[in-house]
């Protein structure tokens, strides 16, 4: 690729780097090197995600013996396994299917064996799709609390610490069934920090938060309880297993995918083509449209003062922003952080931008994110289209759906969390005027 061919075609780069992101985090790529040896009893696969059918496949594809199990993934995410049985469930908000994968999962591990082994496969999205609430709690509460976790603006790291607590499979204690076997959990993270603890809500790991933790992030947050779960929290019914408990004693983790591997792929593309790449961070936190504006400021640094980088550049990052819930619009964190960093830009010239979610769903939409350029804002509003009103109204979806601008890509069977690229071409930087 020559530079300037890239340059000139932004969008092509852009995409580029994101693909390379998604298939560094595919499955076949990552799960072989990580596999355990072959025990000397049974050999049994459990897993939740977006991406554990496809890690169920690459396991099965390189695994020599004798191999039972069971995985849930979200709807539409299912690949065909042979040894493996891969259930479907609704994610973000849990289904009765998902309550029922849970259920069998618990099953499969039951009255295993000292000389067995357990392959955990865990991914983004499993908090979701392992849906067994705690004693005490049914289907409709837990259903309500996603609801109200994904609408307050809470960070995954607390979201997940409420869910644990509340949940019977979540917090360690889906290992806990499989004592006395040995448990090896091939992790895929979509968290900032990529604690095992908050992947999926750490169904097969230790954990160190307690029920006081959770109870106040629902208080901070204001979070409607349902009367058993504030029960559950409470009375410390909910704590989850820590890391003394003897039960995962047998437990080991291997991270076989991380956002910051993602996002150093897609550096190498932009490497490749000319462009030199800054990797910000890949864990970058807090409300969607605050890091749209503030990433907005340091991309106009870059390109009207040549600081701290001089263009042509890209700047990527990644991590997991949120979005307090305020209108009725289509929702996208990746979209609302892309249409805040769009109009506080003001049609800067020769700024483009990409951010998109790596399972190619962003929010509760079959759409991964969508693209913006200098031009953004000047054809919303020959289209009628205003960008304030469709920030305020959470509609980032809507926005760019309408400029035929979303980036689409059906399911990636992977998840390493949010891509976002902004590309500085070190053309004039002036503004559009505005319309």
């Amino acid at each position: 690729m020559s530079m300037n061919m890239d340059i000139r075609n932004p969008r092509r780069l852009l995409r580029a780097m994101f693909d390379a992101a998604v298939a560094s985090a595919r499955p076949e790529h990552c799960i072989p090197a990580h596999l355990p040896a072959a025990p000397a009893g049974r050999t049994v696969v459990i897993g939740a995600g977006k991406a554990s059918a496809a890690m169920a496949q690459a396991l099965e594809r390189h695994w020599p013996g004798e191999l039972s199990g069971l995985v849930v993934t979200r709807y539409g995410y299912a690949v065909p396994c042979e040894r493996i049985d891969i259930v479907e469930a609704a994610h973000p908000v849990p289904d009765a299917a998902g309550e029922a994968a849970a259920r069998r999962l618990l099953e499969q591990v039951r009255g295993l064996g000292a000389d067995d082994l357990v392959i955990s496969l865990i991914s983004g999205g499993g908090s979701a799709l392992l849906a067994l609430p705690g004693e005490g709690l049914s289907l409709a509460d837990e259903q309500a609390v996603s609801r109200a976790l994904l609408a307050c603006g809470a960070t995954i790291s607390e979201m997940n610490c409420v869910r644990r607590h509340l949940s019977g499979i979540k917090g360690g204690r889906l290992a806990a069934a499989c004592h006395p076997a040995r448990v090896v959990n091939l992790l895929i993270s979509d968290v900032p920090g990529d604690d095992p603890a908050d992947i999926a809500s750490g169904p097969t790991v230790a954990d160190v938060t307690t029920c006081a933790d959770a109870l106040a992030i629902v208080r901070r947050q204001r979070i409607e309880l349902p009367a058993a779960a504030w029960r559950r929290l409470e009375d410390g019914s909910g704590e989850t297993l820590k890391p003394d408990d003897p039960r995962l004693a047998r437990v080991s983790t291997r991270m076989v995918s991380t956002p910051q591997q993602a996002l150093e792929a897609a550096a190498a593309v932009a490497r490749a083509a000319g462009v030199t790449p800054f990797i910000l961070g890949d864990a970058i936190e807090g409300e969607a449209r605050d890091v749209g504006r503030v990433l907005a400021g340091i991309t106009r640094q870059v390109a009207t003062r040549g600081q701290p980088f001089t263009a042509p550049c890209v700047l990527i990052s990644g991590g997991e922003t949120t979005v307090t819930v305020r209108g009725s619009g289509r929702g996208g964190r990746n979209v609302e952080y892309l249409l805040a960093q769009t109009i506080a830009l003001q049609g800067l010239t020769g700024v483009h931008a990409l951010a998109a979610d790596t399972d190619g769903v962003d929010g509760q939409e079959e759409i991964a994110g969508a693209f913006a350029g200098p031009d953004t804002l000047m054809r919303a509003r020959a289209l009628g289209i205003r960008p304030d009103a469709a920030l305020a109204a959470n509609d980032g979806h809507g926005f760019f759906g309408a400029l035929g601008d979303a980036l689409i890509t059906g399911p990636t069977l992977t998840n390493v969390n949010d891509f976002r690229a902004i590309l500085i071409t070190g053309d004039a930087a002036t503004p559009f005027p505005e319309s």
